[in-house]
């Protein structure tokens, strides 16, 4: 195809070329009509002395030659801006119907529901084109950071075992195994520790995960991605160090940004708390938005005293609930503190935050079968619950190397950054609050036949 892009036709003045896009504005003047088509590189005013019957969204070639503006009328705001295209002809290769709601806004003023509907016209608009478009920078500069430096990308199931590790699962019945279940992952915790079980040392993946939590700006429903990094023979200042450097090369490199403040600052759980009234915090002075303010809280406790919703939504008789995750481990200093006052025990935990916002969390883990088995035990484990962890058990007694990660929240970050009011702005096909999906109707029924198959009877 003989296709010229937008951005492409600037040096081609007197060549003729041919275009293709949709129909973005059309602004009548009589004898003449300015028609600017949009592609993937941006927009192009073209200009047409007859009526080509064009609408609006309507799918177009264009073919004409490429003119210079006058001076007057040159766009100082548009990469196309001095040039305009002479039309000859026009196809119209796709008639489109009104849309909706206007694209050629941001669309923050457009009720959110209406806009998921129709997700995949909102998404033609400049501001969600841009959004995406630097979220695959961002994903890029990831693989190629930690590929460059001995990471290895690796997949892990999305099918996997329902344990009490964070927020509710959600579950895929079996037809092979009627009665039994599978869980999405909350994240890949249990096998990246495997992992490192396995020798792999160095681990990376661009993780999708899966909770059944309430939503919130900065959280979707049910699915997210994050940066997944695990390594092993490293201690806390090692990820930590990891972790500022890579932040501080996507801000400047890939958002053009500036980093307030390099290293990022070291703070205290306990000095946070009674400075800023909680875990995370914005450093800035004047909420420059051209400025991410990172810094790490360490030193959390290892425990909280028993709620964090009753402990996983459990029965709540525990004393304790883990502080970030049950494979956190205790700094060395206080591992006698677990026999005599685990409220003083400080976790290896560290979180990431930015400009008021926590975006990424991780820790050292344990990796030694007596430590995990006591944790268990403190946080009120039955026999039951200890055994849905077997599987990580046994492997501890195969020679496991000290090892620990961070999982920053890509779609958090890029909101954060980008200034964004939700995720879900940062996201293709977000879940709205309610938990319906972008465009499907989903959740949705299902036949009897398929829940015959299922062993699964109709409520």
């Amino acid at each position: 195809m003989n296709r010229t892009l937008a951005v492409d036709t600037n040096g081609k003045v007197g060549q003729k070329v041919t275009l293709y896009g949709w129909v973005n504005v059309i602004r009548d003047h009589g004898k003449i009509t300015f028609i600017d088509l949009r592609d993937m590189s941006g927009l192009i005013q073209t200009v047409a002395k007859k009526d080509f019957g064009v609408s609006t969204e309507d799918v177009v070639k264009i073919e004409g030659t490429v003119k210079k503006r006058p001076q007057n009328l040159i766009n100082q705001n548009l990469p196309t801006g001095e040039i305009e295209i002479e039309v000859e002809n026009i196809e119209i290769l796709n008639k489109a119907n009104t849309p909706p709601f206007p694209i050629e806004t941001d669309g923050l003023d457009i009720e959110e529901s209406l806009r998921l509907k129709y997700r995949y016209l909102d998404l033609r608009r400049e501001r969600m084109q841009k959004n995406l478009r630097i979220r695959h920078q961002v994903i890029s500069h990831m693989r190629q950071f930690l590929g460059g430096r001995n990471f290895t990308e690796i997949e892990t199931p999305i099918l996997t075992k329902a344990t009490p590790e964070g927020a509710r699962d959600f579950l895929v019945p079996s037809r092979l195994q009627p009665g039994k279940f599978y869980a999405l992952p909350q994240s890949p915790q249990q096998y990246k520790q495997l992992l490192m079980v396995a020798g792999i040392e160095r681990y990376f993946q661009i993780a999708r995960c899966f909770r059944d939590e309430d939503p919130r700006a900065d959280r979707a429903y049910g699915e997210f991605t994050q940066l997944d990094i695990e390594m092993s023979f490293v201690n806390q200042e090692d990820i930590l160090k990891l972790t500022e450097e890579l932040f501080k090369e996507i801000t400047e490199k890939v958002l053009g940004k500036k980093v307030l403040e390099y290293p990022f600052p070291r703070i205290s759980h306990k000095d946070a708390i009674k400075k800023y009234g909680a875990d995370k915090f914005d450093l800035r002075k004047n909420k420059d938005p051209n400025t991410l303010a990172f810094a790490f809280v360490v030193d959390f406790p290892l425990f909280t005293e028993q709620s964090k919703e009753d402990f996983y939504h459990g029965s709540g008789t525990a004393k304790f609930a883990p502080s970030h995750h049950m494979f956190t481990a205790p700094h060395p200093e206080d591992i006698p503190l677990l026999e005599t006052d685990p409220t003083k025990v400080r976790g290896l935990q560290q979180d990431l935050v930015c400009n008021g916002f926590e975006v990424g969390g991780g820790s050292i883990r344990i990796h030694k079968r007596e430590i995990q088995e006591k944790i268990f035990s403190l946080i009120g484990f039955s026999g039951k619950q200890k055994a849905e962890f077997n599987h990580m058990l046994e492997a501890f007694e195969y020679g496991v190397p000290p090892h620990g990660g961070i999982a920053p929240g890509i779609d958090r970050f890029l909101m954060t950054a980008l200034g964004e009011p939700s995720v879900r702005e940062v996201i293709a096909f977000p879940t709205s609050s309610s938990g319906q999906v972008s465009v499907m109707d989903a959740p949705s029924t299902v036949d009897e036949k398929t829940l015959k198959e299922l062993k699964l009877k109709k409520l």
